[in-house]
């Protein structure tokens, strides 16, 4: 019987302005994991299950924007985004993961439904697979097995 081995799949992980802070900025809102424990956590996670996963924190859109563009090319297959303020404000970085074409789940660390009216608008979640949002750090690795998971 032969048996059909998937390729190692890779999984890209942004997280946007402010996410470096995480673990001392506002622990009663986002908690207190720092970006590194979470990133830690999905690149063992991802490496069980034979995944590569590749973090990435800019405060800067235009650097999401220019790694986005990049993922297009370098065989990344799905993509996990913590836009952290962009979720409101840029059609810029909406645009880059449209053009992508890549699969992606918009996470949040906080329920955004939960909070000031302005937080419960967001311009990429129209074109993601899914949003997990309130779940704190836990909702990255939900995301990551259901893009690992997914057909």
């Amino acid at each position: 019987m032969w048996v059909k081995i998937r390729p190692m799949q890779t999984i890209l992980v942004l997280h946007g302005p402010n996410l470096n802070l995480l673990g001392a900025r506002e622990p009663g809102i986002y908690g207190a994991t720092t970006l590194e424990e979470i990133d830690r956590r999905l690149c063992e996670r991802g490496a069980q299950r034979g995944a590569a996963v590749t973090p990435f924190q800019s405060n800067w859109e235009g650097a999401l924007i220019d790694r986005i563009h990049a993922a297009r090319q370098d065989g990344t297959e799905g993509l996990i985004i913590n836009p952290g303020g962009l979720t409101h404000t840029s059609v810029s970085l909406r645009d880059a993961l449209a053009a992508a074409a890549l699969p992606f789940i918009e996470v949040h660390l906080s329920n955004v439904y939960a909070r000031e009216p302005f937080r419960q608008v967001s311009y990429l979640s129209p074109i993601a697979l899914g949003v997990i949002s309130g779940l704190g750090a836990r909702g990255y690795e939900l995301a990551l097995d259901y893009l690992l998971d997914k057909d």
